[in-house]
């Protein structure tokens, strides 16, 4: 999954998940950023996103599906980096290039904001500027993307749709 906060990138992971009778792997950013605080620096990014290869190294050594879901990677680590501090950690660009995902899903900001004590872009122009960052990337990469938008049904069905034709064309 990528895009901005509040895109429903987190429920569109449990609900594939729960559809492909797979995994999925949580954000760890939430739980640092709740335990550490919101208060947070330019190496905290590098933390959260170690933690991040961690947990999707764990869940993919005890996966033994085909697919696994991933609520954030790290695109989204370089984007947060760049946008908050103009630069980014090397660590989080190696991984970029060294292990690519399979496909992305790009979730547009056309949902209604879902205020929370982590999330920190509310306002529309910051969402759709963060949203075109990230369609930028996924156009200049080669793995395959589609875009998710609508309401949370039709965004389940839009992925599933992607996935599956995905699945099939790469067979």
């Amino acid at each position: 999954m990528i895009g901005p906060e509040s895109t429903g990138k987190s429920t569109l992971c449990e609900q594939l998940a729960a559809h492909y009778k797979t995994r999925w792997v949580r954000e760890f950013a939430r739980e640092y950023l709740l335990e550490y605080g919101t208060s947070y620096r330019f190496d905290d990014l590098l933390t959260i996103a170690k933690g991040q290869i961690r947990l999707q190294s764990e869940a993919e050594s005890l996966c033994e599906e085909n697919l696994l879901f991933v609520d954030t990677d790290m695109y989204v680590m370089k984007v947060w980096c760049e946008f908050v501090f103009d630069r980014c950690h090397n660590f989080i660009l190696d991984q970029i290039v060294n292990k690519p995902n399979d496909m992305y899903l790009l979730c547009n900001p056309d949902l209604p904001w879902v205020k929370d004590e982590l999330r920190e872009y509310p306002d529309p122009e910051a969402r759709i500027m963060l949203y075109h960052i990230y369609k930028d990337i996924l156009i200049n990469q080669n793995k395959p993307w589609i875009e998710i938008k609508g309401g949370y049904t039709q965004r389940l069905h839009s992925a599933i749709e992607g996935i599956d034709y995905n699945n099939r064309a790469s067979n």
